[in-house]
């Protein structure tokens, strides 16, 4: 790989992420000098950031590149009802329609300053290697940096909501009956081939992991099996812990424990472990995760669009937990921008108007989630969310004329509290710039947006009738929800006006 100045930029380092005019020297994917009259070899291509600010990459934590292709379809729905619309949402996709959903996420990724994700990858019936190869040669042609975990489940749907069958009407009763659950064999034969497969592909750029997309809907012989995997093989295990009420309701029901402590007593927490979400932990499963190391992905965007709550970030971060930042999936989030990700990080942290304005999460707070708390939650410590010598070499180059960051008052507020990403010049991943002049160098992103469309009018037409049986469905999902959450008995009506799922279909 050749060597690349990038010259004469703003950059974005040292204590306090003050600016300083300096060059960047890259070698081999690595920041080798980082400073003014540096000493260039012969031969060294000249990157000119005279009019850009430099700062490292932001870093997603926590999203759902099979997510992309679906966004805008969501109503009025809650996480449980989001969950059952994913097969209507995803059934009959092909290798295409993967490739194409996972493209069009890094695509905007790069094009709002991300130059890493976490992405928990999910398919209709699993995502075994046939979905998960086209999702690998994606995120190689755009260029993303990706840790990619298969997100398996061996329980049915309703396992989540106890009770459930007992108040749907009998038609749909037998039809969630009938969805098959693949068995925890299969599932664990899949993820440890996908990290044998897959780990390090694209040279170094694609790092896999393993996921049970939700405890509540995985046995414990899947949950204790994935962590034996990533132990084995020496990869992370990311999963969705408290992200919702119901999902404690079910915990405390099916084990008489909490989540994380379930978790624990399988030896999940004993590598690098991420817990996205957390909206509802206590304060012993919050000291629980900190002693073990743990991340918690916090996820703003998403806990706000489907009703979940606020996360407890200032205890997470006083307790000494690892908290990044992530999008989640576009269907859930509507957008991959890191930049309003860490917007709203800042922004909900002060719902509680209670809260001392000491307990906010002020600009500095918000981007060190998104940059040395995402390294630490991709394994990635040490390499990732810095620009300094021994780093890898992703940076982002934003035009310095933003509108968004003028007057400049402290860039830092600015930068965090009125960037949108739209002032992304040039991105920089491995050593490799993968987006110049607002355009994506690997794939044509026309081309991908027109095969898009095409791909979603053909799986909205033949998934018609599943969407419209599981738009039937939500409402009894809703009332049987608040009712486990109330601790009373649900509802066997469905009440009026709810807007669910008209979207969808």
């Amino acid at each position: 790989m050749s060597r690349l100045l990038v010259a004469g930029g703003e950059l974005l380092a040292g204590p306090g992420r003050r600016l300083e005019r300096a060059d960047v020297l890259i070698d081999g994917g690595w920041i080798e000098d980082v400073g003014s009259d540096l000493a260039v070899p012969e031969g060294t291509a000249r990157l000119d950031a005279g009019e850009t600010i430099v700062m490292p990459g932001l870093i997603n934590a926590h999203t759902h590149g099979h997510n992309n292709l679906a966004r805008g379809m969501a109503g009025r729905w809650t996480l449980e009802q989001l969950i059952a619309f994913g097969p209507a949402i995803q059934a009959g996709r092909t290798p295409e329609d993967h490739y194409l959903s996972a493209a069009l996420g890094a695509i905007e990724m790069l094009k709002t300053g991300a130059t890493s994700a976490y992405d928990l990858y999910m398919a209709v019936p699993v995502p075994d290697e046939e979905v998960l190869e086209p999702v690998v040669d994606a995120y190689r042609d755009v260029g993303l940096r990706v840790v990619l975990a298969p997100s398996l489940a061996d329980g049915p749907f309703h396992r989540m909501m106890p009770g459930l069958l007992d108040v749907v009407p009998d038609d749909a009763a037998r039809r969630l009956q009938r969805l098959a659950a693949v068995p925890a064999r299969r599932s664990l034969k899949l993820a440890e081939s996908a990290v044998r497969r897959f780990n390090g592909a694209a040279s170094g750029r694609v790092q896999m992991a393993v996921s049970p997309t939700i405890p509540g809907l995985c046995s414990d012989e899947l949950l204790a099996g994935l962590a034996e995997v990533a132990r084995e093989h020496g990869v992370g295990m990311h999963t969705h812990v408290a992200e919702s009420r119901v999902q404690i309701v079910q915990a405390r029901s099916r084990w008489r424990s909490p989540i994380v402590s379930h978790l624990a007593e399988l030896g999940a927490l004993r590598g690098p472990f991420v817990a996205a979400h957390g909206v509802w932990l206590t304060e012993p499963e919050i000291q629980h995760l900190a002693d073990t190391g743990a991340t918690v992905a916090h996820n703003p965007a998403s806990n706000l669009r489907l009703g979940n709550g606020i996360a407890p970030v200032r205890e997470m971060l006083a307790a000494g937990v690892n908290v990044a930042l992530g999008s989640d999936g576009s269907l859930s989030s509507d957008n991959q921008d890191m930049f309003e990700a860490m917007r709203l990080a800042a922004l909900v942290s002060r719902a509680n108007p209670s809260a001392a304005p000491d307990r906010w999460l002020d600009a500095t707070e918000a981007l060190e989630r998104a940059t040395v708390a995402g390294a630490a939650a991709l394994g990635r410590s040490g390499q990732l969310g810095t620009v300094e010598p021994g780093r890898r070499a992703d940076l982002v180059l934003l035009r310095a004329d933003s509108t968004f960051l003028h007057p400049r008052n402290d860039l830092l507020n600015a930068l965090v509290f009125a960037e949108t990403g739209a002032a992304v010049e040039t991105v920089i991943v491995d050593g490799r710039v993968v987006l110049q002049s607002g355009r994506v160098t690997g794939v044509d992103e026309e081309t991908i947006r027109d095969r898009a469309r095409v791909s979603m009018d053909r799986l909205r037409a033949a998934n018609r009738e599943l969407l419209q049986a599981t738009a039937e469905l939500s409402p009894y999902i809703v009332s049987h929800c608040q009712a486990m959450v109330a601790g009373g008995k649900p509802s066997e009506s469905h009440a009026p006006g709810l807007g669910l799922g008209e979207a969808a279909i």
